[in-house]
């Protein structure tokens, strides 16, 4: 019988370590998984669906926690063909919107339950910030749980061996054999043998070299990705306000993103166009509003003296923030992107007809009180796209212009650089 005690021991030891070691386990892959969900719904889900409210499809938050994780899958993997299949459940979803959903075979179905998992859990929101870093969204009520389980499972275990202890002792006082109670080890001890054990101070080791390496990987894959990115503007420029309810084209202030490499930040003549007759007085006393009145004293405009010219003496630039940066190694043109590659674009992140291109990386500009940095701008997520995009050569005169550079090279013509954009101020200057 003194052996149970000696077993019920050993199994406590293992079970304590296999909890701890199933713990950390999880703690890494929920935080990876949910990392991954976010940046693949904010890449392939966010131009059509949102987690809280409906969009072009439905608020993804609740229907997630509605179905099961098998039709979730076969649904986010080819919507189309599932419906086709004739099954009810797919049917029924089918008929939410009039788009169909767009099928996306090539994620795989772990990246699928990422996004499940992602959608689930939500996004985390601080106040003052509409999107928080990647590496913070981690489900708390999971982590809960599963120590919830550990503790759990340990005070069995600790309840088994004291049951135990008390049976072999009243076994052996009823067999008459005298029962030795044994001095308890001081925590000093018991510590100093355990880490006097290769085998758990090994353990222990590995456990930190996951945990360390696991963050430490995090920490550096986010460095420099500034997703979520919002700075404090010198003025409150609301673009929810301008581009979403008063439905002004994105052109019209930023004209340079349809014909040259720079979108362009406009010009405060480009403000004075409507705000030299809106002053937006209603909610301040009669007052003009404390924004607008920043544009009348950058342009050094005196609102009471309509017709008197502009005062040079009291006017200054306003010193705007630039929320998208990219490195100075990286060359991105909006016009290659926002003309020629405007069809392929809208077709991979599924745009509205109404929609402007925009809205395929800078997301849904026209919902923003204050804008942010929508998608990551990595090299990972500009490859994903141009391997997946479809381009479309029809009616499109910069690939015509490539087909008709080949057809010359076929016939053994001379061919020059102006022949494929050569002559286009973006390809030398920055």
């Amino acid at each position: 019988m003194r052996n149970i005690s000696l077993v019920c021991r050993n199994v406590l030891k293992s079970a304590m370590l296999i909890s701890a070691f199933t713990f950390l386990l999880n703690f890494s892959a929920n935080a990876q998984d949910l990392v991954e969900g976010r940046k693949i719904f904010r890449e392939k889900c966010a131009s059509c669906h949102s987690l809280d409210r409906d969009n072009v499809g439905p608020a993804l938050q609740a229907k997630v926690n509605e179905k099961s994780e098998a039709f979730l899958i076969k649904w986010i993997n080819n919507a189309p063909a599932f419906t086709a299949s004739g099954d009810p459940e797919a049917v029924a979803a089918s008929k939410f919107s009039e788009k169909e959903m767009t099928a996306f075979p090539s994620l795989t179905e772990d990246q699928i339950k990422n996004i499940i998992a992602y959608a689930k859990a939500g996004e985390p929101k601080k106040e003052g910030a509409v999107a928080a870093q990647a590496n913070s969204e981690i489900s708390g009520l999971s982590i809960a749980g599963v120590i919830a389980v550990i503790i759990g499972a340990i005070l069995v275990l600790v309840m088994l061996g004291r049951a135990t202890k008390m049976l072999e002792r009243l076994i052996l006082q009823k067999q008459g054999i005298e029962v030795v109670e044994v001095e308890s080890v001081p925590a000093s001890v018991v510590a100093r043998k355990m880490f006097k054990n290769k085998k758990f101070v090994f353990f222990v080791v590995l456990c930190l070299l996951m945990v360390l390496g696991s963050f430490g990987w995090m920490t550096m894959w986010n460095t420099g990705v500034h997703t979520g990115y919002q700075p404090v503007q010198p003025i409150k420029f609301s673009h929810e306000l301008h581009a979403g309810i008063n439905q002004i084209d994105c052109q019209y202030c930023h004209s340079g993103a349809f014909k040259s490499k720079n979108a362009t930040i406009p010009s405060l003549n480009v403000c004075m166009t409507c705000h030299k007759q809106v002053q937006a007085t209603d909610k301040y006393d009669g007052e003009i509003s404390p924004e607008i009145q920043k544009i009348y004293s950058a342009m050094g405009y005196d609102p009471t003296k309509p017709d008197a010219p502009l005062d040079p003496a009291k006017q200054r630039p306003v010193e705007w923030v630039r929320i998208h940066n990219l490195p100075d190694f990286a060359y991105f043109n909006h016009s290659q992107h926002t003309v020629v590659g405007e069809e392929a674009i809208r077709k991979q992140s599924g745009l509205k007809p109404n929609e402007p291109v925009c809205f395929a990386c800078h997301g849904p500009i026209d919902t923003m009180e204050e804008v942010y940095q929508y998608s990551p701008l990595t090299m990972k997520w500009c490859i994903n796209c141009h391997k997946e995009a479809e381009i479309s050569t029809k009616d499109n005169a910069f690939y015509e212009k490539v087909i008709a550079a080949h057809e010359q090279i076929k016939k053994g013509q001379k061919i020059t650089p102006a022949l494929l954009g050569g002559l286009e101020c973006g390809k030398c200057h920055y």
